[in-house]
């Protein structure tokens, strides 16, 4: 478990054998390394990433990455299970409480564990989860998340390991809204860091947790590494490092992937990256349904002005004559092949509101969409992360097909930082976006298309107010059949508003070593389960037992 581990010690033939860099691993073979590790609770589990975090401080992150990493790093007090239930308490499965009951029909009482502690050996305690109400509820801090809070009153601590949740009011997703927006955060470690000064703190790039993963390094650009808690209190993880590897982009991943450079991939995307690992006999996929869907959001608003309306967007007859004008089944056909769908509006594949039916009356009609646009040949330019091919390879895809019926569309290709800068102050005109959501298709709605988001998850600033209030009631609901009645009725006017066109929504595959066994996936977060993935000890390899970010560079094939 020791984070600084010396050189391997090797006999004088064995290092004049190493005359070449693709020599180095066969002659590691036969070297004994200090520290290295046996047994069952061993290995390196290798990510190839097509980006990186933008921060390790769960209220503040933004990107599913970043989820990715902190989710191993702090604990919720419960999680879904893998039945991705949200209505009631059914299925949830026990985090940092140990139990939990209700005192009366708004009040929600959750008993830690007392095993539970900070991996600087402070116990974990109640009053941590009140400091953590407090922090995503803070305009200051802005969490994405904050919204989602807003029927919860008010989080106490009745004593060192309960904490008492009070409602105001009783509805479908009370329990989930408790449990899974929040990951508990030390109080002992920021209550003294002024909030303003949180997204540039030295604790969001070495935060210190109470999951079952440790910090070890971040080095910018290049790589991410966690060390297993062997202290962990909800058991000892089996593979002993995970390590995200940065690459610019899922293209690099995946050839890294296919040449033993990593061990593993969220996603593959198109079918040809599908077929390039199928023929990899190393490599094993695990389909699972997909959480995101794709997008090309309008801007509503005018490029850089949000108080005036977009000349071309900003018109709603506008926005349903450039989506008439997409062959969107032609570009998930072009692109993915079987492994996606356009789907009925904005929503992933996982979710069960799933329904064509919704899709409404704006399908694709490149003449009508012509005729409405004829008063209205006029230049826009599409926003896309140059990290993304996949986004890139959509934008001329609907450059060209939007050429057909005279709209002259420019591509602003930008690293994603800058994209997201962008899309949160209104400079631009249209975006190509793609979100991950959680389990909840009320929840995930509301945060992505109506005033709560803007400036965040509603980039085109899309303002209907009756789409707000049938969500509203929607997740106000307690009867489950009345929310998904109310919620089909929302998206069902969304899709009749067009604020964006909404292009794909695939169900996803991913890409494990064989060596790695016991691959369970959670569709709504692939890495939820990951300490419970293990490598038996027959097939562990010199990378497994060396197990740290420097071993792999030493073991990287050139």
């Amino acid at each position: 478990m020791d984070q600084h581990r010396r050189e391997p010690q090797c006999r004088a033939g064995a290092q004049r054998r190493l005359i070449a860099a693709s020599l180095l691993l066969g002659a590691l073979a036969g070297c004994e390394s200090r520290g290295g590790c046996r047994g069952d609770y061993c290995g390196a589990l290798v990510i190839a990433a097509p980006g990186e975090p933008d921060i390790l401080l769960p209220p503040i992150t933004q990107l599913a990455i970043g989820r990715d990493v902190t989710d191993q790093l702090f604990l919720k007090l419960a999680d879904v299970g893998m039945s991705a239930n949200t209505v009631g308490d059914d299925d949830f499965v026990p985090q940092l409480a140990a139990r939990w009951d209700w005192t009366d029909s708004v009040t929600l009482t959750f008993h830690l564990d007392p095993r539970a502690h900070w991996q600087d050996g402070v116990r974990v305690s109640a009053a941590d989860v009140a400091f953590t109400f407090d922090v995503y509820t803070d305009s200051v801090i802005a969490a994405p998340s904050r919204a989602a809070l807003r029927d919860i009153a008010s989080v106490t601590a009745r004593d060192t390991l309960t904490a008492v949740f009070r409602f105001r009011r009783r509805y479908a997703e009370m329990f989930f809204d408790a449990v899974y927006h929040m990951r508990v955060l030390p109080a002992h470690v920021l209550r003294g860091l002024p909030r303003g000064a949180w997204r540039n703190a030295p604790f969001g790039r070495e935060p210190i947790g109470d999951g079952p993963y440790r910090f070890v390094r971040w080095k910018a650009g290049e790589s991410l590494e966690l060390a297993a808690d062997s202290t962990f209190f909800l058991g000892r993880p089996h593979l002993r490092r995970l390590i995200w590897r940065v690459t610019p982009n899922l293209e690099v991943a995946l050839t890294q992937l296919i040449a033993g450079q990593a061990d593993a991939i969220e996603v593959l995307g198109p079918p040809d990256n599908v077929k390039r690992v199928h023929d990899a006999s190393a490599l094993a996929t695990y389909p699972y349904h997909g959480a995101v869907y794709g997008f090309l959001a309008f801007n509503v608003r005018a490029n850089g002005d949000t108080g005036a309306p977009h000349p071309l967007f900003g018109n709603r007859d506008m926005r349903r004559a450039v989506v008439m004008a997409l062959d969107r089944q032609r570009m998930v056909q072009s692109v993915w092949g079987d492994l996606a769908a356009v789907p009925p509006g904005p929503m992933p594949r996982l979710w069960s509101i799933w329904d064509r039916s919704l899709a409404g009356d704006v399908a694709y009609d490149s003449a009508q969409a012509a005729r409405l646009l004829a008063q209205h040949r006029r230049a826009f330019r599409i926003l896309v992360p140059i990290t993304s091919g996949l986004r890139r390879q959509y934008a001329r895809l609907i450059q060209e097909q939007l050429r057909t019926v005279g709209l002259d569309v420019r591509i602003d290709e930008v690293d994603l930082s800058l994209m997201l800068e962008r899309t949160k102050t209104g400079h631009f005109d249209a975006v190509l976006g793609a979100w991950g959501t959680g389990p909840s298709p009320i929840d995930a709605t509301l945060e992505n298309w109506t005033r709560r988001g803007f400036g965040g998850g509603n980039p085109g600033r899309y303002d209907n107010p009756e789409v707000d209030r049938l969500l509203e009631q929607a997740a106000g609901e307690p009867n489950r059949a009345e929310a998904t009645r109310l919620l089909r009725s929302a998206i069902e006017l969304w899709n009749a508003d067009a604020p964006a066109a909404v292009l794909y929504a695939p169900d996803n595959v991913a890409a494990v070593h064989r060596r790695v066994r016991d691959v369970t996936i959670r569709p709504d977060s692939w890495l939820a389960l990951v300490r419970s993935w293990r490598i038996p000890s027959s097939q562990l390899t010199d990378w497994d037992r060396m197990g740290t970010e420097q071993g792999l560079e030493r073991n990287r094939v050139p």
